[in-house]
């Protein structure tokens, strides 16, 4: 990993190549494309000539892929649901209420004094816990 002082830090501009990410993330161009693949919200549009072109919103993804894989210790399938689970919006409303939509039989569902956030935070401790046990 690099320490130039620039990883991180991502220039002021809409659209960026796979060359320019790798040095922005300090990631491999193989590594980028690789996570393309494993990764359904990372998805770089394809310039005419067939060149990768990523969003700012694509290099701030690699940027929490990154954090997740490297340093926080989730594995590819963990980083993935952690980010699809964290894209996941608010509870959807019944109709014609205030009250959030709940499952009939009530399957799944914490109980009521535990909020979402904390059974995520919960998950993802014990998932790195996990891991530390395992590479042990």
């Amino acid at each position: 990993m690099s320490t130039n002082g620039h990883q991180g830090i991502v220039p002021d501009k809409n659209l960026y190549r796979i060359g320019e990410v790798s040095r922005i993330t300090d990631t491999k161009p193989f590594v980028l494309r690789y996570w393309e693949t494993e990764f359904p919200m990372l998805q770089p549009v394809k310039s005419p000539s067939g060149h990768r072109l990523y969003r700012r919103k694509d290099v701030n993804t690699v940027l929490l892929i990154k954090r997740l894989l490297y340093d926080e210790g989730f594995t590819i399938a963990g980083a993935r649901r952690h980010l699809r689970d964290a894209n996941e919006g608010p509870a959807e409303l019944a109709p014609g209420t205030a009250e959030p939509r709940r499952n009939p039989a009530g399957e799944g569902e914490p109980p009521a004094n535990i909020s979402r956030k904390v059974l995520l935070d919960l998950r993802d401790s014990l998932r790195a816990l996990l891991t530390l046990l395992e590479t042990e």
